[in-house]
């Protein structure tokens, strides 16, 4: 998980908003979210938080949560789109940005624009990502949706928008990913009331910045993905189409948020439009032996022990998996409280590693499961990602309490080692296409 920046806040009229700030780049970035924010609870989605860390590398990038949102003053109305634009002004006072680039991604985007027109001089280049003038349909904008397109939207989340049911619209890249399901539903209920939410959502629909586009004179990159199953790409094109001087740049995917699918590109055509120069994708690809484990019946622990003595035997065995992923030359990724992530060089290392934690969550009292799988990594700062981890995670979810489970490139790899190994047969691994051998360390 990355290292969270200082939330701070600003005053704008009587609320106060919540910001961050981070990189030292020599352009002020402004970040104008969408309907769902919250400037700490992002960085706990790796893929996020690396795409911030990545813009931060050459921008001062400034992000906050707009009135009613995330970790700002609540508010019992949706404010109307120039008063959103409040927010703008007041966070960038606040971090001593005199003039700044404003990327705006959904929602956010009209208020990015309505600022660029508003206030030319503190406004450096405006960019819209995923964005749009207005999203009902009319008879001069086609590319808006129908009223009973909308409706059913509107009741798809108010009876799973809150639960993480509609992440597999927002962000199809994680489909079947449950960790991110998680995730995004906590972000969602920590971003607004279920009520606030929907007002806010109805008031986005009477958002029509038409008349303003002419009137935007900042530099303009319009970016859209062509598969968005949010806001159509028609709306990315109708902007760029009517702001004069617009740059315009269809994206591959299909993910409305910018900041999952193909994050690169996304950040390649932002850098290149604000300095100037495009870097390649500071990635880094090595073969890698990922692990995944997590105490089996935590709740069930916790009910039974309170939470003093819970929280003493997780300290226990978060100190055993540093001890034992250090003695067997492994590298911890990441503690999540009752499991871990943490990868290897060599996967009999590995699998001799989780059969060491395995032993000593029992003479603690508790019990692991685990999962391993070999493949390639993308190492991007103290993070992995990639199939290889997405594999070895759905590896782990198969064990039974106190198996440790391999995929069948581990145990061809380790043979000779001297390790034994159990055939648990074929498995179907979610998001993983195929069936999969898997078998249980003896």
């Amino acid at each position: 998980m990355a290292e969270t920046p200082e939330t701070r806040y600003a005053k704008s009229g009587d609320l106060h908003i919540a910001y961050q700030v981070l990189g030292e780049g020599p352009i002020d970035l402004v970040i104008v979210p969408g309907w769902v924010s919250h400037v700490e609870v992002v960085w706990q989605e790796p893929q996020a938080a690396d795409f911030l860390r990545r813009l931060g590398e050459f921008c001062r990038v400034i992000l906050f949560d707009k009135r009613g949102t995330g970790m700002s003053d609540p508010i019992n109305h949706a404010p109307p789109v120039d008063e959103r634009m409040d927010d703008i002004r007041a966070v960038m006072e606040a971090a001593g940005s005199r003039r700044a680039a404003l990327l705006g991604y959904s929602e956010g985007g009209p208020m990015a624009l309505l600022f660029a027109a508003t206030y030319p001089d503190r406004t450096s280049a405006v960019i819209p990502y995923a964005s749009f003038a207005r999203l009902l349909g009319a008879n001069d904008y086609p590319e808006g949706m129908s009223e009973e397109t909308a409706e059913l939207f509107f009741d798809g989340v108010k009876r799973a928008g809150m639960d993480g049911a509609l992440y597999d619209v927002v962000v199809p890249s994680r489909k079947g990913d449950e960790r991110f399901r998680d995730w995004f539903a906590r972000i969602t209920r920590q971003s607004a009331s279920p009520a606030l939410l929907i007002l806010y959502m109805e008031a986005n629909l009477k958002i029509d910045i038409r008349p303003i586009l002419p009137l935007i004179q900042v530099p303009t990159l319009v970016l859209h993905r062509t598969g968005d199953n949010l806001v159509a790409v028609g709306h990315g094109r109708y902007l760029a189409a009517h702001i004069p001087g617009a740059r315009y740049v269809e994206l591959d995917g299909e993910d409305h948020w910018p900041w999952f699918g193909d994050t690169d590109a996304v950040i390649e055509e932002i850098e290149e439009f604000l300095t100037g120069i495009r870097h390649a994708p500071r990635t880094d690809r090595v073969l890698a032996t990922v692990m995944f484990s997590d105490i089996v019946g935590s709740t069930q622990h916790l009910a039974r022990l309170g939470d003093r003595r819970w929280k003493e035997l997780l300290d226990q065995y978060d100190t055993a998996v540093l001890r034992q992923v250090e003695r067997f030359r492994g590298r911890v990724v990441k503690q999540t409280g009752d499991g871990a992530l943490a990868t290897f060089d060599g996967p009999a290392r590995a699998v001799q590693c989780a059969d060491a934690l395995r032993h000593a969550a029992r003479a603690i009292g508790i019990e692991i499961r685990a999962g391993l799988h070999v493949g390639e990594c993308e190492l991007r700062g103290d993070d992995v990602s990639g199939l290889a981890v997405h594999i070895a995670s759905r590896v782990q979810d198969d064990a039974p309490p106190g198996e440790i489970l391999v995929s069948r490139t581990v145990t061809d790899l380790v043979a000779g080692s001297g390790i034994e190994f159990e055939d648990r047969g074929e498995h179907e691994l979610k998001g993983v296409p195929g069936t999969w051998k898997l078998y249980a360390v003896s």
